[in-house]
């Protein structure tokens, strides 16, 4: 097969070195910039107000702390044939106008936050929040067009419309500029995914009768920031029982011997994410379990072979067994087991590959994509499960594997 067994995508060390060529921050900046304002010329939208963290990293190359997710605390506007204006949270704009000097001065500014409603609406600081986002609006000359929101909450948005703007879908445009990524991207993303082999070897020497999920979420968590890591987002950690039906977290559970274990590792190197499912047998594998990650291997190779510029969606997803296969009740129950998503700043970028909403929805894939795929089989014995997960980059040869960590057979951890 071609690139799929080829050399993977470059994983350079972190440091900035004169002797090889390495991650360009600024070409990376300018590159997501010119994605984002083609991806707004093309719309009929005059600007995108950005609440989502993804969103303004990508325009700005900022970021001030995985903290900030949930909050609401920062936002940008990047108008048509205007530089990006970015409002942060408190000196965090002091920060930017000392250390970011691709943002000019004057539009990196403190932001108007209620701090997710703590500061309450007799205080009116949604309306002049609004107030200083109109004025740039009417600056670059498109106050009148309509306007792109990605996120917000409910009393920025009403004081969005109360200020007279025809609030659209901001969200599909930038996921429109980010799901072709540049090879300074790639190289981010084969990173991240070199950091998880790292934590894997770890797991798999841990990995013993009388460890709980949660000591290897703990081992995954210090491994990955001592690495660099700037945000461990989550660590599945399923085993015995637990594996049906996937319950989408980890506990304190011991593990036993025999016992199938699947982990699922989520993190960002210079924001750019993982999705990063590995299998195990403790001690021993049986029968059932094999079969299971036979099959689920099977559905994988089958996947991945299908990938290449062109491919529609469904494709993939027709390949992939019911949700009835694997002993669901629905494609809404199955979401998530039988899937693809892309990769970037965000878990959950384009293409999305579901049989819920491939079939009919089909979207082609190009060069320059990056997404995982995963694939989960119950075993027979009504306890054990296969779990299997690959980050593949598109290019015009076809699909490049990015996660190595080795996974064409059932993994054995500290064999009898």
């Amino acid at each position: 097969m071609s690139v799929r067994n080829g050399v993977a995508a470059p994983s350079p060390g972190v440091m900035g070195v004169d002797f090889e060529e390495r991650v360009d921050f600024r070409r990376l900046h300018e590159y997501r910039l010119r994605r984002a304002r083609e991806a707004l010329d093309r719309s009929e939208l005059g600007a995108l107000l950005c609440f989502d963290l993804n969103n303004i990293r990508y325009i700005t190359s900022t970021a001030i702390g995985e903290w900030t997710r949930d909050k609401l605390t920062r936002y940008t506007v990047l108008a048509r044939g205007a530089e990006p204006v970015l409002w942060d949270f408190g000196s965090a704009a002091v920060h930017h106008r000392l250390h970011a000097p691709w943002i000019r001065p004057e539009n990196s500014r403190p932001a108007v936050t209620t701090m997710r409603g703590a500061v309450g609406p007799e205080v009116g600081l949604p309306k002049v929040a609004v107030a200083e986002i109109v004025d740039v609006l009417r600056e670059a000359g498109v106050a009148d067009m309509p306007l792109g929101l990605d996120i917000a909450d409910v009393p920025t948005m009403l004081a969005l419309q109360a200020a007279g703007l025809d609030v659209r879908d901001g969200q599909q445009v930038m996921l429109d500029a980010r799901q072709l990524k540049s090879p300074d991207e790639i190289m981010l993303l084969s990173r991240a995914a070199a950091m998880v082999e790292g934590a894997y070897q770890l797991v798999a020497e841990a990995l013993k009768p009388g460890v709980r999920e949660n000591e290897i979420v703990a081992l995954v968590n210090d491994t990955l920031y001592r690495m660099g890591s700037d945000d461990v987002e989550s660590v599945n950690a399923v085993s015995g029982e637990r594996c049906i039906p996937h319950p989408h977290n980890f506990s304190d559970r011991m593990i036993r011997p025999g016992e199938q274990a699947f982990f699922d590792v989520m993190h960002a190197f210079n924001g750019y994410r993982t999705c990063y499912y590995r299998c195990f047998s403790v001690g021993y594998s049986t029968p059932a379990q094999r079969d299971a990650y036979q099959r689920a291997r099977e559905w994988m190779d089958t996947a991945i072979d299908l990938v290449k510029p062109g491919v529609t969606t469904d494709q993939i997803a027709r390949g992939w067994p019911t949700a009835e296969d694997i002993g669901l009740a629905s494609e809404r129950e199955a979401f998530g087991l039988q899937f693809g998503h892309g990769l970037g700043l965000a878990l959950h970028e384009r293409p999305l590959i579901s049989r819920l909403n491939s079939l009919e929805h089909p979207m082609e894939i190009h060069a320059g994509m990056v997404f995982a795929l995963e694939t989960y089989c119950p075993a027979t014995d009504g306890h054990s499960a296969a779990r299997i997960e690959e980050e593949i980059v598109v290019t015009e040869d076809g699909p490049q594997v990015i996660t190595l960590f080795p996974a064409q057979e059932l993994f054995v951890t500290n064999p009898y």
